[in-house]
């Protein structure tokens, strides 16, 4: 007669961790699952599935079979598996299992040595304040240059 309804338990392959406070720290996507839309992420997202469409997040970690085709927009990421796309991040790493076809926008990039990338590396742009004049830009020391770091 009365009947309790049986918990709706998430997705197995797409999972959250949620700390005491109801922030979640990091999402997966298993590596069973293809979404098929934009993926926004507000910390740390790990990809091990396919997603086919642009993603934005705080921090991106991304598995050896996994496959993005989209844009990648993230403070930092690290890759592993097979992007189609451009790819901007603040710190990129891209670790010998990568292979990117598509232009790579960075301050700080370390690549392993066996990594495969089709397209551009450049600079981000660096974020002028309005006050700046182009003789104060100039001026400023090499501490805002962008790092590359090879990886052996």
């Amino acid at each position: 007669m009365f009947s309790k309804k049986p918990d709706q338990a998430p997705h197995p392959n797409v999972a959250s961790r949620t700390m005491a406070n109801g922030h979640s720290t990091f999402s997966v996507i298993g590596s069973d699952v293809t979404i098929k839309g934009d993926v926004s992420a507000t910390t740390e997202l790990h990809v091990d599935g396919t997603i086919e469409g642009d993603i934005t997040c705080a921090s991106l970690v991304q598995g050896e079979a996994s496959v993005v085709q989209g844009a990648i927009v993230a403070e930092s990421a690290r890759l592993a598996g097979t992007v189609v796309g451009s790819i901007t991040a603040r710190e990129l790493v891209v670790l010998k299992t990568a292979r990117i076809d598509g232009d790579v926008h960075y301050d700080a990039l370390t690549i392993e040595q066996g990594a495969a990338v089709q397209g551009r590396f450049a600079p981000r742009a660096p974020k002028k304040s309005s006050a700046e004049t182009p003789a104060v830009a100039s001026s400023k020391n090499s501490d805002d240059e962008p790092k590359l770091t090879l990886a052996g």
